[in-house]
């Protein structure tokens, strides 16, 4: 019996008109930005017209399973493999779509292009690699706010020798067991 941990494939971020927000792929599935591209034109013309509002939605599109769901002008995607369990790729969702609700004040396409930073970084803290690394909203938020807080130096201003202990103290946090 082979034993694999849930891999994600991508996690979108659109608008209201389909275009990118914030996407991160984990997978060569789609090995160039028009492949990219295409699929997530796919995706959202498939659930543009489903209310997703309340509740995430589960759909299967071009062979891998899609949760998502919507808030005001923005449309939220995790994909997953068609044989990936679907409570865990929403579980994903959920905890993206909850981290930005507490870290943003209005989720809204505008807040989210004037907050990019902190959401990226949500998505770093969710999955590496394709590989789900933490799901409570709280948690996220809680390591993304953090992030923000201790940087005296902005990322793209430190030294090596800064981001290596950044990264050193990063690791140190995550795999403590």
């Amino acid at each position: 019996m082979e034993v694999s941990a849930p891999l994600i494939k991508n996690i979108l971020l659109l608008d209201s008109e389909g275009k990118r927000v914030a996407v991160k792929y984990f997978s060569d599935d789609w090995p160039n930005l028009a492949s990219k591209l295409a699929f997530e034109k796919s995706v959202f013309t498939k659930t543009q017209r489903i209310s997703a509002r309340a509740e995430a939605e589960i759909g299967m599109f071009d062979g891998y399973v899609v949760v998502y769901k919507f808030i005001s002008d923005l449309h939220f995607y995790v994909t997953g493999g068609d044989d990936e369990n679907e409570l865990i790729l929403a579980t994903v969702l959920q905890g993206f779509f909850d981290a930005v609700a507490i870290l943003l004040s209005n989720v809204e396409k505008k807040t989210v292009l004037e907050n990019l930073d902190l959401v990226l970084l949500c998505l770093d803290e969710i999955v590496d690699g394709g590989i789900i690394l933490e799901c409570d909203a709280n948690v996220i938020a809680a390591r993304v706010a953090m992030r923000g807080a201790e940087a005296d130096v902005p990322l793209s201003e430190q030294t090596i020798s800064q981001a290596l202990a950044t990264a050193k103290e990063h690791l140190a946090r995550n795999w403590v067991l």
